[in-house]
C-alpha cells in the first residue's frame, strides 16, 4: 500500500509539472510576442525578468517562504553552463520573434525532440525507435514546407530561431543531469540560472547597443498604463515559466520536457493565425504546419509508448525484488 501511496504521489507530481510547464510555455509566447510589438529591446526585457526573478527568490529566502539554499561557489560553477546555454536559448528566441510569426515560430521550435535525440544518441543513450526517427523527420519535413510557404520569411527571424533550438537542446540536457547529480530543487536551480545570468546578461545589453536608450524608451513607455499591466504581466510569467520548466525537467526529464513543448505547440500554433497578426494565411505553408504539428504529436505518442513498455518490462523484476 506504501508503495502504490508513493507511486500515485509520483505521477501526479510528473503531470502537474508536465502540464503546468505547458501551459505557462504556451501563455509566454504571446505575452513576450505582445511587449515585443511594443518595446523591441528584447536583451533589456531577458535582464528585467532575470533580476526579478533573482531578487524574489532571494527575498522569498530571507523571510522564510522558501527552503531554498545559499549561494555556494562550488555549485555555481558546476551550473554556469546551464545559465549560458538557457540565456543563449532565450535571447535568441526573444530575437526571432520579432520578425517570425508564432505558428512559423512553433514549428521550428520543434525541431528541439530531433536535437535532443541525436545528442542522447552521441552520448550513449542508444538509437531512437523507428516509430521516433520517423516522427521527428515528418517534423523537419513540415518545417520546410512551412517555410517554402511562408510569404513573411524573415531570414534573420528564422536564423535566430534555428540557433535557439540548439542552446534549448544543451541546456536542458544540462538540467536533467545537474538536477540529478546535485540534488538541487527548480526553485534552487532557478536562483542559479538567475543570479548568474545577470553579468553576462549586463555585457548583452551593452555590446548590442540596446543601453542606454532602452532604459529611456522604458520610461517613456511607462506612462502607457497597458504596456505597463503586459510589462508586468511579463515579468510574472517568466519566474513561473523558469520554474515549470526546471521543475517539469528535474522530476521527469529532458525528454519530457520537449514533448510537452511539443504538444502545447499545437494550441499555440492555432491562437496564433487569429491572434496578435502578423500570419497570411498560405495553402503550402498551413500543409507544412499540419504536417509539423503532426509528426509533433506522433512523437509524442511514440515516446508515450516506449516509456510504457519500459514500465511493464521492469514490473516482474520490481515484484521479484519485493517476495
Amino acid at each position: 500500500m506504501d508503495i502504490r501511496g508513493d507511486a500515485d504521489t509520483g505521477s501526479f507530481s510528473s503531470l502537474f509539472a508536465a502540464v503546468s510547464y505547458g501551459i505557462s510555455s504556451m501563455a509566454m509566447v504571446f505575452i513576450n510576442k505582445a511587449v515585443l510589438m511594443q518595446y523591441s529591446n528584447s536583451m533589456t526585457l531577458l535582464t528585467l525578468q532575470q533580476l526579478v526573478t533573482a531578487l524574489l527568490i532571494h527575498f522569498g529566502r530571507r523571510m522564510g517562504y522558501t527552503r531554498a539554499r545559499g549561494v555556494d561557489m562550488a555549485t555555481a560553477k558546476r551550473l554556469l553552463p546551464v545559465s549560458v546555454f538557457y540565456n543563449a536559448n532565450v535571447a535568441f528566441a526573444l530575437a526571432s520573434l520579432k520578425g517570425v510569426n508564432i505558428p512559423m515560430y512553433i514549428a521550428i521550435k520543434r525541431l528541439t525532440p530531433l536535437a535532443v535525440l541525436i545528442t542522447g544518441f552521441f552520448s550513449g543513450k542508444g538509437r531512437p525507435t523507428m516509430q521516433v526517427t520517423l516522427s521527428v523527420l515528418l517534423i523537419a519535413a513540415g518545417v520546410l514546407i512551412a517555410a517554402l510557404g511562408d510569404f513573411s520569411f524573415d531570414l534573420f527571424g528564422y536564423s535566430m530561431a534555428f540557433i535557439s533550438v540548439f542552446f534549448q537542446t544543451m541546456y536542458l540536457v544540462l538540467v536533467e543531469r545537474s538536477g540529478a547529480e546535485d540534488g538541487l530543487s527548480s526553485v534552487e536551480i532557478m536562483f542559479y540560472n538567475s543570479f548568474l545570468s545577470l553579468p553576462f546578461l549586463m555585457f548583452l545589453i551593452i555590446a548590442t547597443g540596446e543601453f542606454p536608450d532602452s532604459l529611456s524608451i522604458l520610461f517613456a513607455k511607462s506612462y502607457s498604463f497597458s504596456f505597463l499591466v503586459i510589462l508586468f504581466i511579463s515579468l510574472v510569467m517568466g519566474i513561473v515559466l523558469n520554474f515549470t520548466m526546471f521543475l517539469c525537467t528535474v522530476v521527469n526529464s529532458a525528454l519530457t520536457t520537449t514533448i510537452v513543448g511539443v504538444l502545447k505547440g499545437v494550441g499555440s500554433t492555432t491562437l496564433g493565425f487569429v491572434l496578435l497578426g502578423g500570419v497570411q494565411v498560405r495553402a503550402l505553408n498551413v500543409t507544412g504546419l499540419v504536417i509539423n504539428t503532426a509528426g509533433g504529436v506522433w512523437y509524442s505518442y511514440a515516446k508515450y509508448q516506449q516509456k510504457k513498455s519500459k514500465t511493464v518490462k521492469q514490473i516482474p523484476d520490481v515484484e521479484l525484488h519485493h517476495k
